[in-house]
Formats: structure tokens, sequence, C-alpha cells
């Protein structure tokens, strides 16, 4: 697998008008301890369940003998907020003290996705004994209360100094798509060891720009996307989520060990990682023409076995935001094809790999 997306919990201590998640905000006493809970109890099997040769094979990088270069993939913590106390101690250090102790210091590359404006120096040294490769400090935009304008340089200044007194090396976004990765024209991020610290935000020119029609963005009425829009052919989305094994392929993991083929998330899970592993999900998955689709980045093409023509498709990705505007993108036709076929079809899926393995599910 090149990367993987793992939500390890929904609790953040922010509750911006622009996230893609309406659970990802602060949580308080019982309601706290069950969200931090959902994560702990499923954690160790999500862990098993990974691969364990996390590498994957990148066709655009050949070696001597013109055959693709074997890489190390990536696995991204993210929350919410990784680093607040309800999370920190009791959630995020056990994730990746698992990670450490099923992939050694050469499995996948560990990355740490945060705003920031909570990492302190003690925090910064505790990641950094636990082998965190990469710190993307997410909260460079106006969106983030009490960071709008200059106030996002001030952070930015303070979190320079802070990695600078334990060697961490800022890196650049370039032309890339996904700010984990450099492009192609920059150096090569990705075969050294780092440890790296990069910024980003919800800015036209960086890290969805246009925002996901997702949560609080869809209800506030704040994507810009249209049709034309294909997030599923970015990185992040869908395209080669199926390839494990070679350059292209992420999943997103949510706290209870569900398995998605985007960030954006679609209506239902692709199957759980504390149920089976990752590869026995994707595997059975190979074929169906709908999930096919999503690999190759064309959602649209998810119904045409099913009697959903691409017109048909592009009609059911129009709608009316909760602002009242008109609003087209594909994200919106998968939603409504994953309601009326796929979700139902994915269960059963689901439901005949699980009794092969004896486990019987409603």
């Amino acid at each position: 697998m090149e990367s993987m997306y793992w939500v390890i919990s929904w609790a953040c201590h922010r509750r911006c008008e622009h996230c893609y998640d309406d659970r990802f905000r602060p949580y308080k006493k019982d309601e706290l301890k069950q969200i931090v809970g959902e994560g702990q109890q499923a954690y160790k099997k999500i862990v098993e369940n990974l691969p364990d040769d996390f590498s994957y094979l990148d066709p655009n990088m050949l070696d001597e003998n013109g055959q693709p270069t074997k890489r190390r993939g990536r696995i991204v913590i993210a929350g919410g907020e990784v680093l607040i106390d309800s999370v920190r101690e009791p959630l995020f250090y056990p994730i990746l003290d698992a990670l450490n102790d099923k992939y050694g210091k050469n499995g996948p590359r560990l990355a740490v996705q945060t705003t920031g404006d909570i990492l302190t120096e003690k925090f910064l040294e505790e990641m950094l004994e636990r082998n965190v490769w990469s710190i993307a400090i997410s909260s460079i935009d106006d969106y983030h209360k009490g960071l709008e304008g200059d106030k996002k340089f001030r952070l930015m200044d303070k979190v320079r100094n802070m990695m600078a007194k334990y060697g961490v090396e800022e890196t650049s976004l370039g032309g890339a798509q996904d700010p984990r990765i450099q492009s192609p024209e920059e150096r090569d991020y990705l075969d050294e060891d780092g440890p790296f610290f990069v910024f980003f935000g919800a800015q036209p020119e960086l890290w969805i720009g246009e925002l996901w029609p997702r949560g609080r963005s869809w209800t506030n009425g704040l994507s810009k996307a249209n049709y034309d829009t294909n997030f599923c052919a970015r990185w992040a989305g869908g395209k080669n989520f199926l390839n494990y094994g070679y350059a292209g392929s992420e999943v997103a993991i949510e706290p209870d060990g569900a398995v998605y083929p985007c960030c954006m998330k679609t209506k239902a899970a692709l199957g759980y990682l504390t149920e089976e592993p990752l590869t026995d999900i994707l595997d059975s998955l190979k074929g169906h023409p709908a999930i096919e689709a999503i690999n190759r980045g064309d959602p649209e093409g998810m119904g045409l076995d099913n009697g959903w023509s691409r017109e048909i498709f592009r009609q059911r990705s129009h709608l009316i935001d909760p602002k009242g505007h008109d609003y087209g993108n594909m994200c919106l036709g998968c939603d409504a094809y994953f309601a009326k076929h796929l979700g139902d079809s994915l269960k059963d899926i689901r439901r005949q790999r699980l009794s092969k393995k004896g486990i019987l599910i409603s």
C-alpha cells in the first residue's frame, strides 16, 4: 500500500465551519470517554489486519534493470486532533507503539496530522521518540478561528522555531495535490528518513481548496467545487485504491476500523479491519463494476452495468445545497448510487467473505 489515512478519533478541540465531518468536534465527560473508547477497542485489531508488507512498487521510479522501484508506504494518523489530552496518551501514542512493534523502523513511514496550535516541545519529542517521520500542520487557512489573516503566520513562525530546535526539516507542498508527498520535479522526500514537517490548509492553491461537499462544509455552503471537479481522480480520492502494492493506492480508515476508498468517505464502508485483513476486503471487490469505476477515478461510470447511464448519474449529482444554491458534484452522484444500489451489495459481499471464515453476521 502506498498510503493509509487513519482517523483515530472524532474528538477535536475545534468545531471548524469548513470541516468535512460533523463528528469532528469537542466532546465532554461520558461522551468523550465513549468516543475515545471506540478507537481504543479497535486499534489493536486494525494494526493486526494491516498488510505485513506495507511497501509498494512505483512504475514512475525505475531501477537499473528498468523495473519499478520498491518504496516504503505511509500511514497517516489524524483526527480530530491527536494531541489533545484525552486522545494523546490513551490512544495516539499506543497506536504509534503498536505500529512500531508490528513493523519496526523499516516499515511504513509514520506521518501525523495536527492543527499545530497545541503542539509543544514535549509532544514533539514524544512523537519523534516513536519514529514519527512527518508532521503536517493543517490549520494554515482563514477557517480556523484565531488563525485568520496574519495570525496564521505567527503560528508558522512558532512551529518553525520549535522544529528547528529538534532538527525537523520543513518541506514544501510544491505542485502536488497531496501535502504528504512532493511534486516529481522537486526533491524526493519519500526516500529520506526525515523527520519533516509541512504546512497546509484549505486555501485555493493548497489542499482541497474547493472543499469537499461533506459535513459542515456542505451544511454551511462552503464547497466551491462543481461537476467538473473530480475529487475521485485526485490523491485521497478513490482512484487506484484497489491496486495495493502499487503507487497511488490509498484507503481511509475510521476509528472503528471501517474502510473507505477515499478520504471523503462513501455512503457505506467497504468492510471493517476489526473483522478481517485489509487485503481480503480489497481482493473481494476487484472486478465489481461500480467499485472498479471508483478505482479508475470515474465515478460517473459506477452504474453503467446496472441501468444508471452517465446522464442519470449527472442528474443525481445535482442538488440544492443547505444554503439554497444549485450545486453539482460527482460525490453527490456517488452518494446517490450507494444509497440506491451499492450499500446493500457491499453488505452481501461482506457477509459472504465473513461466512467463509466462519463468522456470521446479520
